[in-house]
C-alpha cells in the first residue's frame, strides 16, 4: 500500500491511498490525517482492507505534495552506514550504528525548496531510505523489527558541512536548518516491497549524476537499526529514521562540490518515488 498526503504547509492535509491505476483516493472519510496521533497497525490493517474504488478520487492537479505522514515527534539519523561511502569519507566502518538527530522542523515535502542561509558554504545533499515507525517500540529483537515498521520513504538528508563538522560539537548543527529533510512522496508499507535491502538509489543535481547506490550495501540493515535504537530509546509511531547515505556526496568529491543558490537536485529510491528541490534563498517569511 502506497499512502500520499496533499496540502499547503500550514494547512490541512488531504490523507489518500494510492490505487492501483495511481489515482490518489481520499481516505479522509477513514481518518484525518496519517502521523504519529493515527499511525498503527490497526489504520494500516483497516486501510488494507478498504475497497479504494468506492473512495472519491482526490485531484492532484497544482496541489503541493506533502510529506506523507504529519511532522513527526523525533527525526533519527545514522550516519556512516554505507560500506563504500565509509570508504569514499576515508573513515573505518563503524562496529555499532552511529547515531545523531535532525530538529523536526526540517521536515518538509518532497518538491520543497532547501533553504540556503548566507551563512553557509558547504551544502550539501545525501539521498537516503527512511524508516517510519509504525508504533512504540523499546526494547525489540530484529525479527520483532518489521512488525514495528509503518513503511518506508525517500529523504534527501540535506547537510550543511561547515557547521557539521568544523564548528565542533554534536553533527546535529549540520543537519537541522529548516527544509533539511525532503520527505516522501509516498509512504510504502513493507508488504508493498519485494526486498527493501535491495533497491537502487540516485541523486542528480542540476541533471549530473552525483550519487548511484543500493540497499544491500547497506552495513546495518533496516531490522538491525529498528532493534539496536530501541535498546536505547522509545521509538514513536510516526518516528522517522534516516538511515545514511551510498557514495557521491559533494565533501566525498575532488575536489569537494556544494550546492549553490539555483541549483535543482532530483533523487529516487527503486518503488518509493522521486524527489526535486531547488535551492533558494533563505528568508525568514518563507516559513
Amino acid at each position: 500500500m502506497r499512502l500520499m498526503r496533499f496540502g499547503e504547509r500550514l494547512g490541512k492535509k488531504t490523507p489518500c491511498v494510492m490505487d492501483e491505476d495511481g489515482n490518489a483516493r481520499d481516505v479522509s472519510s477513514i481518518v484525518d490525517d496519517f502521523g504519529p496521533k493515527t499511525l498503527s497497525p490497526e489504520l494500516i490493517n483497516t486501510l488494507q482492507a478498504v475497497d479504494l474504488s468506492t473512495l472519491p478520487i482526490f485531484d492532484t492537479s497544482e496541489k503541493r505534495i506533502a510529506p506523507p505522514t504529519a511532522q513527526p515527534l523525533n527525526i533519527w539519523c545514522v550516519g556512516l552506514n554505507y560500506s563504500d561511502h565509509a570508504a569514499e569519507a576515508g573513515m573505518d566502518i563503524p562496529k555499532e550504528p552511529i547515531l545523531f538527530n535532525k530538529s523536526t522542523a526540517t521536515y518538509c515535502g518532497p518538491m520543497d525548496d532547501i533553504f540556503y542561509s548566507s551563512k553557509m558554504t558547504k551544502l550539501d545533499w545525501e539521498v537516503e531510505l527512511g524508516i517510519v515507525i509504525g508504533k512504540t517500540t523499546l526494547d525489540i529483537t530484529a525479527d520483532e523489527a518489521m512488525d514495528h515498521i509503518a513503511g518506508f520513504v525517500v529523504v534527501n538528508d540535506v547537510s550543511e558541512r561547515a557547521w557539521q563538522i568544523e564548528r565542533g560539537g554534536q553533527w546535529v548543527k549540520g543537519k537541522s536548518f529548516p527544509n533539511f529533510c525532503p520527505t516522501g512522496p509516498l509512504l510504502v508499507t513493507p508488504d508493498s516491497i519485494d526486498d527493501v535491502q535491495s533497491l537502487t538509489m540516485s541523486l542528480d543535481v542540476n541533471g549530473e549524476r552525483m550519487q548511484s547506490g543500493n540497499t544491500n550495501k547497506m552495513i546495518f540493515d533496516v531490522k538491525t537499526i529498528v532493534s539496536y535504537m530501541s535498546e536505547f530509546c522509545q521509538l514513536e509511531a510516526g518516528d522517522l529514521i534516516c538511515t545514511g547515505t551510498p557514495p557521491g556526496v559533494g565533501m566525498g568529491k575532488k575536489p569537494p562540490k556544494y550546492l549553490k543558490i539555483g541549483d535543482v537536485v532530483n533523487l529516487e529510491i527503486q518503488n518509493l518515488g522521486s524527489q526535486r528541490q531547488k535551492v533558494v534563498a533563505y528568508k525568514k517569511e518563507a516559513l
